[in-house]
């Protein structure tokens, strides 16, 4: 039997402000944003009781970083509001604590066509019956017209009655006469093709 994989409990939760200038000045300019991040680590390995200091221990959100690369790597945001929240297998879960609306909507709008994915892949095997099915049951009325012999007498004839009206055998000439006969709209032919 295969293990359930059981969800680790909270063990603590709390939110912080957590001032990043002091750190990324110590860095030269193009490594700003990822000493923001690194400080970010430090910060909560020190704040959240992880008590061998493994900054590996600590997951930064996908959010919370773009949040920190938002105005790119050499201006990172001089302090960051941010929600950390401890499990009992002592991993770390850094999230941003106050998430624009824009954002918002987008993660709901993704979450929803994850979920409409799901459902049409479970439906799937039974579309793909009722696809074979329409193909059998094409490829049945495709064989029933190869047998009618009618059809084929009926195109011959208007073939023939196209001849008989006796227009000039130009291409654009046999498509008027092809449509007259078989009573359509007439096609737009250019000028200089209906002086031929």
């Amino acid at each position: 039997m295969a293990k359930k994989e059981i969800e680790p409990k909270i063990v603590l939760e709390r939110t912080y402000i957590i001032p990043l200038r002091r750190e990324w000045l110590k860095v030269p300019e193009y490594k700003r944003a990822n000493k923001a991040v690194k400080a970010i680590r430090e910060f909560l390995v020190r704040h959240m009781k992880v008590y061998d200091r493994d900054l590996r221990k600590i997951r930064v959100d996908i959010l919370l970083n773009n949040e920190i690369r938002f105005r790119g790597m050499r201006k990172p945001p001089t302090k960051i509001k941010v929600k950390a929240v401890k499990y009992d297998n002592g991993i770390v879960r850094a999230e941003l604590a106050e998430i624009p609306q824009i954002i918002k909507y987008k993660i709901e709008r993704e979450k929803k066509k994850k979920a409409e994915a799901e459902k049409k892949e479970e439906k799937k095997p039974e579309e793909k019956k009722e696809e074979l099915e329409k193909k059998v049951g094409e490829e049945k009325k495709e064989e029933e017209k190869e047998e009618k012999p009618e059809e084929i007498k009926e195109k011959e004839e208007k073939k023939e009655a196209v001849r008989e009206v006796g227009f000039k055998e130009s291409k654009f000439e046999a498509k008027r006469a092809k449509h007259i006969v078989e009573g359509k709209k007439q096609p737009r032919i250019r000028r200089l093709a209906a002086q031929e």
